[in-house]
């Protein structure tokens, strides 16, 4: 919250001192002062001046420097921060208001923070205003009344999942008591009925057997026109790139920022929540079923000649390099991940087929997600391309160059424009790692409000990047999708087990994982430094993604469990047949390193998955 002086000439800042904290009941505020120049026009200003307004030549400005003081809540309790939110409206502190509602839920629950903004604050009729003179005590009932109305639609526009409690919606009815009581007819009133309508309608279809709106999977689609079966052969690599990418972005359009915080994506695993961040656990399953897709696709058939199986993953290479173009990170991070894993890179005599200008463009997609400085390439990637209308391609391969920078400049000619659809671990594991670094409340049990500033500059590049996903114009494929969707995906024994009757293991070495270091290790690496989250840096060494077999396996740094695993690991750092290295994500804000897989699919030990890889975030 900011609070200062105002003025109503022009003000140019000139200066910005550090002035320290001030303290007071329940609250702690870092303190800027800003020197600013005042400048007046004459005709305006001369009586301010103490002289005549004629004595001074038309158009004439005159200055004057000043001090402003600007407090920043640090930390307080939850009526401190509630009661900022209305100092923060009328300061135009709007960033305040985002930070709060995006990030409350580590510290009140939606009917906590509800009932302090409209029981204690937002009681209009029985006003302390009303001490102040009738004039006083209308015009701060009118500023109150605007500002618990402005709080109140940017919580229903931004948040409306918090009020998406079914049967009754006890939020949301209190919210409408209130507001057909204090703003009868107002569009905050409209909009939370509205809302309210809606979920209602979304609940009678869950009942009537519809398909449930908050498993948020792609079955979404309209219904899927029968057709004999294809074959994967029968796709060109352009369309499945298309197609992937639209199904990516269709689920990370969805996806409830709030959802990734690492207070409550850390809690996805116990067994009451298993209906928990359904959005995420969504484009999981779909990065899962993606990764799955390529390993079934190489590896069935075992009737098939080395160079058929070759030009399978030739092909696969070809579509990763389409997902790149389309900065569809996500199913490229899946493609290049499942190429990597134990059960395909172990194919020696498979992978020898595969021509060299190929195994040099899956070495450039592979390079994208290195390990290197805290997956520096990968983030500076998506800080470059994230808002931007198309892929900045610098390939080695000519050939393949030129016809990428042709087909760009096509699109560019007319006015085609991109979206990114990011790899969503990156920001699941920066903010489980700021969770897990910054505490929650500091001495004397205040709120620890910069912790939600931090997590608040991860979770505004998932909004920014969302919206850019609008820039898509994609329509689904029906053959694609139905063909997608009939895949019988292969488990990790089945996998491993094809593998071995198509290329006998000759050399044990080649295809054994590396054992990762443990999650206690990893974050013991947070408080080495100055800075408890500067150089967490990833604690595996990525290998060259060579299909040669020599290293093929890119292990990841901090994973949950595995893929395609059937059996348990136990503990968070569990080896996994599939891996991803990190995706996209520098610092569109600088926050946290990485932690956790983001994902671990289903809380049964008997069936958990992942996207693997964590990535981690350099401060």
């Amino acid at each position: 919250m900011n609070s200062g002086k105002k003025f109503s000439s022009s003000a140019i800042m000139t200066s910005i001192q550090d002035g320290g904290e001030e303290v007071e009941e329940g609250a702690i505020y870092h303190v800027t002062l800003k020197r600013v120049q005042i400048q007046q026009a004459a005709n305006k200003g001369a009586r301010w001046l103490g002289v005549e307004g004629d004595q001074l030549p038309p158009g004439h400005t005159v200055s004057q420097y000043e001090t402003c003081k600007i407090r920043t809540i640090k930390a307080g309790t939850l009526e401190k921060l509630v009661e900022n939110l209305l100092t923060a409206f009328g300061d135009n502190d709007f960033t305040y208001i985002s930070i709060f509602l995006s990030t409350y839920r580590g510290f009140a629950s939606t009917k906590e923070v509800l009932e302090l903004l409209l029981d204690r604050y937002g009681n209009l009729e029985t006003s302390n205003c009303e001490e102040d003179g009738s004039q006083n005590s209308s015009e701060s009932k009118t500023v109150l009344r605007n500002a618990i109305a402005s709080i109140l639609r940017a919580w229903l526009d931004q948040c409306s999942e918090d009020f998406r409690e079914p049967p009754n919606y006890p939020c949301l009815q209190k919210l409408l008591d209130y507001l057909k009581r204090i703003m009868p007819g107002s569009d905050t009133e409209r909009r939370a009925q509205k809302l309210l309508e809606q979920f209602q309608k979304q609940e009678v279809k869950n009942e009537n057997g519809f398909h449930s709106t908050l498993t948020f999977s792609l079955d979404e689609e309209e219904e899927m026109e029968t057709g004999g079966p294809e074959e994967f052969s029968f796709f060109p690599e352009d369309l499945v790139a298309e197609q992937l990418t639209y199904m990516d972005a269709k689920l990370f359009k969805k996806v409830v920022p709030h959802h990734c915080l690492g207070c409550i994506w850390s809690r996805r695993d116990k067994k009451e929540n298993k209906h928990l961040a359904p959005t995420i656990r969504a484009t999981i399953s779909q990065f899962n079923a993606v990764t799955k897709c390529v390993v079934s696709t190489i590896l069935k058939g075992k009737e098939l000649k080395t160079q058929q199986r070759a030009k399978i993953i030739e092909k696969w290479i070809h579509i990763a390099h389409e997902c790149r173009i389309l900065k569809n990170f996500s199913s490229l991070r899946a493609i290049v991940s499942a190429l990597q894993s134990n059960s395909i890179y172990r194919l020696k005599k498979t992978w020898a087929s595969v021509p060299k200008d190929r195994l040099l463009m899956f070495e450039e997609l592979s390079d994208i997600f290195s390990d290197h400085d805290n997956y520096l390439t990968s983030r500076e990637l998506l800080m470059k391309e994230g808002t931007s209308k198309f892929a900045n391609l610098d390939s080695s391969v000519k050939e393949n160059q030129k016809r990428t920078q042709r087909r760009l400049q096509l699109q560019k000619d007319m006015g085609v424009m991109q979206g990114t659809v990011p790899y969503l671990g990156t920001f699941l594991t920066d903010l489980t790692m700021l969770d897990t670094a910054l505490q929650d409340c500091i001495e004397g049990g205040l709120i620890n409000f910069e912790k939600r500033r931090r997590e608040f500059e991860v979770i505004a590049q998932i909004k920014l990047l969302q919206s850019a996903c609008n820039s898509y114009c994609m329509m689904p494929d029906q053959k694609f999708i139905r063909w997608f969707r009939r895949q019988r995906l292969l488990t990790e024994e089945e996998s491993y087990g094809l593998s071995c009757e198509i290329e006998a293991a000759a050399d044990t070495n080649t295809t054994s994982p590396k054992p990762r270091k443990s999650m206690v290790k990893r974050l013991s690496l947070l408080f080495l430094g100055a800075d408890v989250i500067t150089n967490s840096t990833p604690t595996k060494q990525q290998p060259k993604s060579t299909p040669s077999g020599s290293s093929g396996e890119s292990m990841d740094s901090v994973s949950v469990s595995s893929c395609e695993s059937n059996h348990s690991e136990g503990e968070e750092g569990c080896i996994t047949p599939i891996d991803t290295p990190d995706e996209p994500q520098k610092k569109l804000s600088e926050s946290s390193s990485s932690c956790s897989s983001i994902h671990s699919m289903d809380t049964s030990s008997s069936e958990r998955r992942h996207m693997h890889n964590p990535d981690q975030h350099r401060r």
